[in-house]
């Protein structure tokens, strides 16, 4: 006979993987002052095969304006410089022989609402993926009963799995708003 419970625990797992993938993306996403996941995607040929950015250097933020790339060997400045100028950052870095800068510009207006937009189809992308674990787990709960499983443990998993979809659909509604207000603030 299938069990009720574990079906419940991973529909609440995919749904916490959901917002976790959710808090990862918007991570990426450029809010107006400088931080150093935005260089996550970056990656430097380090003698023959592609690393993280971070594998190669020390990344960090003085200020809210400024991401400083400081290379481990001296050799590996240019190699950083070109795979951060051939990335989809945007941002030119400036080299001075010692350390690579990159200054983040401040966001327009209209640049704040498209990276807001963005946002929130991530977002939107997010509450996909809660409902459709929700779908899976109750379709999994009305299987279980066909099979024999009672329909009151059948109807009491589908309310708790609705409960458990709403708290989870709460949490994408929670991160998407702080990084709205993140993205938004001047």
């Amino acid at each position: 006979m299938v069990d009720v419970k574990k079906i419940e625990k991973d529909s609440e797992e995919k749904m916490q993987h959901a917002v976790a993938f959710l808090e990862e993306t918007l991570s990426h996403i450029r809010a107006g002052k400088a931080n150093v996941r935005i260089l996550d995607g970056v990656k430097v040929d380090y003698y023959g095969s592609l690393v993280p950015i971070t594998n190669v250097a020390t990344v960090s933020t003085p200020d809210a304006k400024t991401i400083t790339v400081l290379p481990w060997e001296k050799p590996m400045l240019r190699e950083i410089e070109r795979a951060i100028q051939n990335s989809n950052v945007g941002i030119t870095p400036e080299n001075n022989g010692e350390i690579i800068r990159l200054g983040i510009p401040p966001l327009t207006e209209e640049r704040r609402k498209q990276l807001v937009k963005q946002s929130k189809q991530e977002a939107e992308n997010a509450k996909i993926s809660v409902r459709n674990a929700r779908r899976d787990a109750v379709e999994a709960v009305k299987k279980a009963v066909k099979e024999g499983v009672s329909e009151d443990i059948g109807k009491d998993s589908e309310a708790s799995l609705q409960k458990v979809h709403d708290k989870y659909i709460k949490k994408v509604d929670e991160v998407f708003a702080n990084k709205e207000k993140e993205i938004m603030t001047v």
